[in-house]
């Protein structure tokens, strides 16, 4: 009978304990949705036209916002950007934790795209590159500058990120969220920042504008040192002339917008259609 009394007590006092301390179950995660092929494809291209425009080499990488879910964005595997296909694709929530990675490696500084994608609503779209012609502006005091229409939406302004003012002496990698939000507080309201001895990054509200302004950016930089051998004073667009330019260029229903023009000029070399 002491037995009897002494398990239903035992019982009795184990239900009370678990029900004061439940175990939570883990949730994981899930896939923001199926993406279209088309919207794929351009990813794709965006990142095989960096590559073959010069922007990017063996390194940096374009991403774009889930279109179903704006906590999440796409960005490829880790590898060169010009080997990119569709089945690459791997999904992030904007803490840059892999959601459909399946074992595949992740890019170090994915940490970029998330950041921004969190800090500034507006943008689809991600570019990382070490864009050769731009990172002297980025080391020296003369400011990169918007010297021609294509580049209009650098008359806002370029700041420059110094990731020593939060990481002190660091391999200058954005490896982790707080860097990553560093980089996007310096980014701002603007279209492009500079990475001190490291790159830049480019955003834009689509892949296509994205992809177009790192394409100009690189190109503005090379005119501005070619002006600068020049001697003498140079004029630079105004930042109201860099908003009308980026207002007409960034208007997808208007069909001489500069944006599109390229951009179906890129893709059909790197994708043959």
């Amino acid at each position: 009978m002491r037995k009897l009394i002494f398990a239903a007590a035992f019982a009795a006092t184990a239900c009370v304990i678990a029900n004061q301390h439940p175990v939570a179950a883990q949730v994981l995660p899930t896939s923001a949705g199926a993406v279209s092929a088309a919207v794929i494809e351009d990813l794709v291209a965006g990142s095989r036209i960096l590559a073959d425009q010069g922007v990017l080499d063996a390194f940096g990488h374009v991403s774009i916002r889930h279109p179903s879910n704006p906590n999440r964005y796409l960005i490829s595997r880790w590898q060169a950007p010009a080997l990119m296909t569709a089945d690459d694709v791997i999904e992030y929530d904007l803490d840059s934790n892999p959601i459909t990675a399946n074992g595949r490696p992740s890019f170090l500084e994915r940490f970029i795209h998330g950041a921004v994608y969190k800090a500034r609503p507006d943008v689809n779209s991600v570019v990382h590159s070490h864009s050769p012609a731009v990172i002297p502006f980025g080391v020296s005091q003369v400011p990169l500058q918007a010297l021609f229409t294509n580049a209009g939406f650098l008359a806002a302004g370029v700041p420059v990120f110094e990731i020593r003012k939060y990481g002190g002496m660091t391999n200058l990698l954005i490896h982790n969220v707080e860097f990553g939000k560093a980089l996007a507080d310096t980014l701002g309201d603007k279209s492009v920042a500079l990475m001190r001895g490291h790159g830049n990054v480019v955003v834009g509200a689509s892949v296509q504008v994205a992809v177009y302004r790192a394409v100009y950016t690189e190109i503005n930089a090379r005119m501005q040192m070619q002006a600068i051998g020049l001697g003498g004073p140079i004029t630079f667009l105004e930042k109201e002339e860099g908003d009308k330019i980026d207002s007409v260029n960034n208007d997808p229903t208007n069909p001489s917008g500069g944006i599109m023009r390229p951009w179906e000029l890129w893709k059909k070399k790197v994708m043959g259609k």
